[in-house]
């Protein structure tokens, strides 16, 4: 559905539409096609165009450059440095939209068409800033501080999804950004938003920020445990929704593998019996993901492998049950292993009395 204008004209180029309602959703496209090659739109994409020439011209003869592809090199140079510029203003028209108040004594259409500019304007943001250069403009923009400082928080489920979305699509493996997102305080609102939210998709929104902020990060990981980031972890879990438990469940393996150091802060929130309780619940693909960050717990860390071992849990008779279940089922081969390295780690091992502390 195309946006309709609002009196005046408040957005000088067409804004994408927006999905509607309290949904997950991404924008994306890429072009392509044969004969000879388009000039990039972007420096990014220069560069890609240069590292595909060489990469498919390995040793170039020593011959002058013909004229023909001097005034083409000169045409892409200039296409990318314009196609650059133009995003930015894109940015900044966007930023407009974001920054303006909420129209006083509106009424609900009016009301509705508003919001739907401002997620509009977000959803192209979050397309715009795949691209890292585009991100870091953003950022000097002062995008960030307008994302947390008020979409974070805003009333429509519509803006806050769409708002975490965007701060980890800029924040992914960019240490710069990351650090400028943290200090703006935003990981206690997405853990806030991750724990508490109504709806669904800010949360799993909230979850994908957060998983860009701590993953390789250590300042990012020192907070998140500072404000007690694996409890929210783990009672994300245990919700209903499968992604994200299937998504919360992956990260904790990947900061258990990443950060083996906070396995006994882990142990001692009761981690490995709320694991093992979560095995437990009716079976679903979800229990790979649990399974596995048992695995990362419990290697090469005795207190993990004793706290596996206490007969009130009876994880040996439900690992082995569980194998017998999964034999038969090719599709769960990952889980299968899972269970057989925590019967080989927790129950083929020395006794308790003889592991080190």
């Amino acid at each position: 559905m195309a946006d309709k204008g609002s009196g005046g004209s408040r957005l000088p180029l067409a804004l994408p539409p927006a999905s509607q309602g309290c949904s997950s959703g991404g924008s994306g496209s890429s072009a392509g096609g044969s004969g000879n090659p388009r000039p990039p739109r972007n420096l990014q994409g220069l560069l890609q165009m240069a590292i595909t020439a060489g990469s498919q011209e390995p040793d170039p003869p020593p011959e002058p450059m013909s004229e023909e592809r001097r005034q083409w090199l000169q045409e892409a140079m200039s296409a990318a440095f314009r196609g650059q510029r133009e995003e930015v203003e894109q940015m900044k028209n966007c930023l407009r939209v974001l920054s303006q108040a909420t129209p006083a004594m509106a009424g609900e259409a009016e009301l509705a068409t508003d919001q739907q500019e401002r997620e509009g304007a977000l959803e192209l943001l979050a397309d715009l800033c795949e691209n890292m250069d585009n991100a870091a403009d953003f950022c000097q923009l002062s995008g960030m501080h307008l994302l947390v400082g008020r979409y974070l928080e805003a009333g429509a489920a519509g803006l806050r999804w769409r708002a975490a979305q965007l701060i980890g699509t800029c924040s992914q493996n960019v240490a710069a950004i990351q650090e400028q997102v943290l200090g703006l305080g935003a990981l206690r609102k997405l853990l806030r938003l991750l724990d508490r939210d109504s709806c669904d998709t800010v949360r799993v929104k909230a979850l994908f920020a957060i998983s860009c902020l701590v993953r390789e990060q250590e300042a990012g990981l020192l907070q998140f445990l500072r404000l007690d980031g694996f409890s929210v972890l783990m009672r994300a879990m245990q919700q209903q929704v499968q992604k994200l438990k299937v998504k919360s469940a992956f990260l904790l393996q990947n900061l258990l593998v990443g950060h083996p150091e906070h396995k006994g802060t882990l142990c001692s929130m009761g981690m490995v019996q709320q694991l093992v309780a979560l095995v437990r619940t009716e079976h679903s693909p979800f229990h790979e993901h649990v399974l596995g960050a048992l695995c990362s717990l419990v290697t090469d860390f005795p207190q993990g492998v004793r706290e596996c071992r206490e007969p009130e849990l009876g994880l040996e008779e439900l690992l082995r049950h569980r194998c017998q279940l999964l034999q038969q089922h090719e599709e769960y081969q990952e889980e299968l292993e899972f269970c057989e390295k925590l019967l080989q780690t927790c129950f083929s091992s020395p006794t308790d009395d003889s592991m080190d502390r």
